[in-house]
């Protein structure tokens, strides 16, 4: 017998549009082939509701999917897949977690043509900015202080150029990406894989309540749900869907963000890649990108002449010449004449303190000197074999 114990908020659910929309997210055997085939027959698959059960299994529905259907229909709250439907339903109003539907009006459009959209996402903060005409940044999470430096960089100068940056906030390239977006006044996208409410890497957590304030998270996974491993590859297709390109930082030939630039390829978006050092293993991956066909970018005007000359002349604070400047171009103008010399002579790969004072003619504790000043204005990093230059 259908459960009669039921609340009046669990009522309005169960006759609501997005408590059917949050029934189909939780539908056991409905996978993206499934939601195809039926799109086609039911473009909304509000039919779902209205078809008989011999029909649906005609369809291609498991018998599993078809009860399911069966039991909301009948407002069985007793059913497995419906009480979960509710119990979802009840943790986003607990947790403050928005939902937003397919049905929804303002569900971001890019994301509704690619070929596996999430039915529902879950959001923490302003969901209007999903409208935004948004970029993707992405990278390893073990990258240098130069791939940090310039996903902080780029992140500022796309929101000055009037674009959104979105990431995915693992460790490395990604939080710096969303911390310089902050940082520098804009507004940020984290699409995680795991629930809105549950902090995840812990490092961030601090990070990810500034996001929820200033920009918005989003998963697809509802509240509660912890991080699992097989999440974060589903999530990069989320990223890569809300975004008009993707800028790959740093990434080894291995990395998980060269899975995002796929996608990105698959869904017709552009990519982008930053080329480095022939010796860092973590350039690697971008020039493979390179060679395949993405963007080679040196600065922001690269990504705004490829997406189109309307972002080269938006600048959204007004922003001076001197500000679109790289951080190293800024700091170069408070260095002594000795700091310049060393700075040009160093470059990208390591270098000898010996070979640096027979380049610049400095005594070794001179050179040491404007080496250690360089270093903490972020411009130079010790590396095995002596110090090379990072920005």
């Amino acid at each position: 017998m259908p459960s009669t114990n039921r609340s009046p908020s669990t009522l309005d659910l169960l006759q609501s549009p997005t408590g059917f929309w949050l029934l189909l997210s939780c539908l056991p055997k409905f996978g993206a082939r499934r939601q195809q085939a039926i799109l086609e027959h039911y473009p909304d698959f509000q039919g779902l509701l209205t078809t008989n059960a011999a029909t649906l299994k005609a369809l291609g529905l498991a018998a599993e999917t078809v009860e399911a259907l069966e039991a909301w229909r009948r407002r069985d709250t007793a059913h497995p897949v419906v009480a979960s439907t509710v119990a979802i339903h009840r943790d986003c109003l607990r947790t403050g977690t928005d939902i937003l539907t397919m049905a929804d009006a303002d569900y971001p459009e890019p994301l509704r043509h690619i070929q596996d959209p999430p039915l529902v996402l879950y959001l923490r903060g302003n969901r209007t900015l999903l409208g935004r005409e948004q970029i993707g940044i992405v990278g390893s999470r073990n990258a240098t202080r130069a791939g940090l430096e310039h996903a902080r960089s780029f992140a500022a100068a796309l929101g000055r150029k009037g674009l959104l940056v979105t990431s995915g906030m693992a460790l490395g390239v990604d939080g710096a990406a969303h911390a310089g977006a902050l940082d520098a006044g804009f507004p940020t996208v984290a699409v995680i894989g795991n629930g809105v409410d549950q902090p995840y890497p812990y490092r961030h957590r601090t990070l990810s309540e500034r996001i929820a304030t200033e920009g918005v998270m989003v998963s697809e996974y509802p509240p509660g749900t912890s991080a699992k491993a097989g999440h974060f590859p589903r999530r990069n297709r989320i990223i890569s869907g809300l975004s008009r390109g993707i800028l790959v930082v740093e990434a080894g030939l291995k990395s998980g963000s060269l899975i995002t630039a796929r996608l990105a390829l698959e869904q017709g978006r552009e990519v982008f890649a930053i080329p480095g050092s022939v010796h860092n293993p973590l350039a690697r991956g971008c020039h493979d990108l390179i060679r395949q066909g993405a963007k080679l970018v040196e600065t922001v005007d690269d990504i705004c002449e490829e997406l189109g000359a309307w972002w080269s002349n938006q600048d959204q604070d007004g922003a001076s010449s001197e500000q679109e400047k790289t951080p190293g171009e800024q700091a170069m103008a408070g260095l002594d004449s000795r700091e310049i010399a060393v700075l040009e002579a160093l470059g990208y790969d390591p270098q000898s303190t010996d070979d640096l004072c027979s380049v610049t003619g400095l005594p070794a504790d001179q050179l040491m000197q404007s080496l250690l000043l360089l270093e903490l204005q972020g411009l130079v990093d010790s590396a095995p074999g002596g110090f090379q230059r990072i920005a």
